[in-house]
């Protein structure tokens, strides 16, 4: 028991056998033999989610982590148990990540509620790892504090400095367009990656472990240290330590995750020119809440916030440059007049209070003052138009200025199998100035939001040294591309939306400034073709899984979480 009597560590959550003594004796005769003691167990538990896994490089230093906490949780009086939960890496997981986010959300929903303790440490890193446990510890209600992994350190390659995956991409065109050969793209491979941790540059993983410090869910300072720093482990042992405090004090999720917090993530993602991805993580995590994230308002935002930090692939550092810049805190302070200072925190100060607690380091040039943007707007803006009802997005300080405002000629793929089986077709019909579109790879479509909006040059045109072309789609991209794509188009073709009457030939119309995408063809002929096209994705013989993901899963705008896992909003943000 706690000291005002309410039930605490292994009397919590005691499984059913219709005798509570003898439920509570059970559990206390097989968890020692793991070797605890009674005074042990007579303590407030803080469980630890590990998402070690050996697929999971981003997660490499999970165990090193996960020794640190306990060491803080100790030092804090408190008895330490981790758990394992599913672990999540971008580049191993079929179909995609996304369609296992909210599979993870659950499992770590889950088994928080079935395992007795008083708070949660959540240890995640990559892309759909912190977003999931932060869904998770939404709806589940105990006390929780996030820990990332941490960034990987950048490596180099030929004497310049290379880091995943920005630049993993960047080599991979060059090396479709037969700029490098065989031998230089094997080389650049082993630079990429030179330690364990998530993306070096601004991706969604490093965006999400910013967003995740700016709701207020981790401790100040805590995004940006490098994987492989001292730092890292000195966090993890502060957020133990913390942990035990928010156990005994009660510090729930939603009375730190507020409405006022999730501005201030909504502003933090513009400033940060960050990954397009975090806005659908944002709206999940707020859905948890009963809270809606609204487009309009954000566009609104992004015109009057600027992108500050000269990462990759807005810019061109790296996050260590960040860290020894001053972290996330240099460019909150950058944005303050546009921020709810005066939010609660889980270190138990205002956001405001640890602004000021870190020190301003002079002559850095990472995070640029509002008078020197990187770029003048922040780094999305919603778009809307008849291809697009519901809403699209783009990440415009990562596209090219002379695409912003475009009209070309659709060449249309209506799955990724025909992508991949005629983009680098020799025959293709298609310019430099056409449009390239690609259906069916929504929610639903794929299944599960591929990141392949990022639809590569055609072959032939790459030969020919072209480097961006306005790109559309139903999909997601990665964090760390860069392009004039519009992405997130709702609703998607597989779920009534008008991106599935697109034909070769069709002429489309990009306008950033007045925020317009739309397709130039009249009411008239969309309705016959909407007549000609089949829609729902069947799923009669679907079993398992993916069958519940097809019937639950939500739209982009909404956070394509599950419908059964989203209360009814009460409130919206930005207000």
């Amino acid at each position: 028991m706690s000291r005002d009597g309410s039930k605490q560590g292994m009397s919590t959550r005691l499984t059913s056998y219709g005798d509570e003594g003898f439920s509570l004796f059970l559990r206390k005769a097989f968890i020692k033999g793991m070797g605890y003691s009674d005074d042990a167990l007579s303590r407030p538990i803080i469980g630890i989610a590990n998402t070690y896994s050996g697929y999971n490089a981003c997660h490499g230093n999970v165990p090193g982590l996960i020794e640190s906490v306990k060491r803080g949780v100790m030092l804090a009086g408190g008895l330490p148990i981790d758990f394992p939960t599913i672990s999540l890496h971008e580049s191993f997981s079929h179909p995609t990540s996304m369609y296992l986010r909210n599979l993870m959300a659950m499992d770590t929903e889950e088994m928080i509620r079935a395992q007795p303790m008083d708070a949660v440490v959540l240890i995640g890193g990559c892309d759909k790892t912190v977003p999931a446990q932060l869904m998770a510890a939404a709806s589940a209600g105990t006390p929780a504090i996030q820990l990332v992994t941490g960034p990987m350190l950048a490596g180099s390659h030929r004497g310049t400095r290379v880091g995943a995956c920005t630049d993993c991409r960047r080599f991979w065109s060059s090396y479709r367009g037969q700029e490098i050969d065989d031998q230089e793209i094997a080389e650049v491979n082993d630079k990429l990656v030179p330690t364990v941790g998530t993306c070096s540059v601004m991706g969604t993983a490093s965006t999400m472990a910013c967003l995740a410090e700016a709701l207020g869910m981790m401790l100040p300072g805590s995004a940006t240290a490098p994987a492989v720093f001292a730092d890292r482990l000195r966090f993890a042992e502060q957020t133990g330590t913390e942990a035990v405090r928010i156990a005994l004090e009660k510090i729930t999720p939603e009375t730190i995750m507020t409405q006022a917090a999730f501005e201030n993530a909504l502003r933090v993602l513009l400033a940060l020119g960050g990954s397009t991805n975090a806005l659908i993580h944002l709206t999940a995590i707020a859905g948890r809440l009963g809270i809606d994230i609204d487009l309009a308002a954000f566009d609104r935002m992004s015109r009057e916030t600027p992108v500050l930090i000269d990462l990759k692939p807005s810019g061109d550092h790296y996050m260590e440059d960040l860290h020894h810049a001053g972290g996330l805190a240099a460019l909150l302070r950058e944005i303050r007049p546009l921020l709810h200072t005066d939010v609660i925190t889980i270190n138990k100060r205002t956001l405001g209070e640890n602004i000021d607690s870190v020190p301003v380091i002079l002559n850095q040039n990472v995070v640029r003052s509002r008078e020197n943007p990187i770029f003048g707007q922040g780094g999305i803006a919603v778009l809307k138009g008849n291809l697009a009802p519901n809403g699209a997005i783009i990440k415009q300080s990562a596209a090219s200025a002379r695409l912003m405002k475009h009209t070309g000629r659709a060449v249309v793929f209506t799955s990724m199998e025909d992508l991949v089986n005629r983009i680098d077709d020799p025959d293709l019909d298609v310019h430099a100035d056409d449009v390239l579109v690609l259906q069916n790879i929504g929610p639903k479509g794929a299944p599960g939001m591929p990141e392949a909006g990022l639809i590569p040059i055609p072959r032939k045109l790459a030969i020919q040294g072209v480097k961006d072309m306005l790109r559309i789609s139903d999909g997601r991209m990665s964090g760390t591309a860069s392009g004039t794509i519009v992405l997130h188009v709702s609703p998607e073709a597989a779920h009534n939306g008008p991106l599935a009457l697109v034909r070769d030939g069709d002429l489309i119309e990009l306008d950033v400034e007045n925020r317009v995408i739309a397709l130039k063809v009249n009411d008239h002929e969309l309705d016959k073709r909407r007549q000609e096209t089949p829609f729902e994705t069947p799923t009669e013989n679907v079993l398992g899984y993916r069958k519940m993901f097809l019937e639950q899963i939500l739209q982009a705008e909404e956070g394509c979480d599950f419908r059964f896992s989203r209360p009814p909003l009460t409130s919206k943000v930005p207000r």
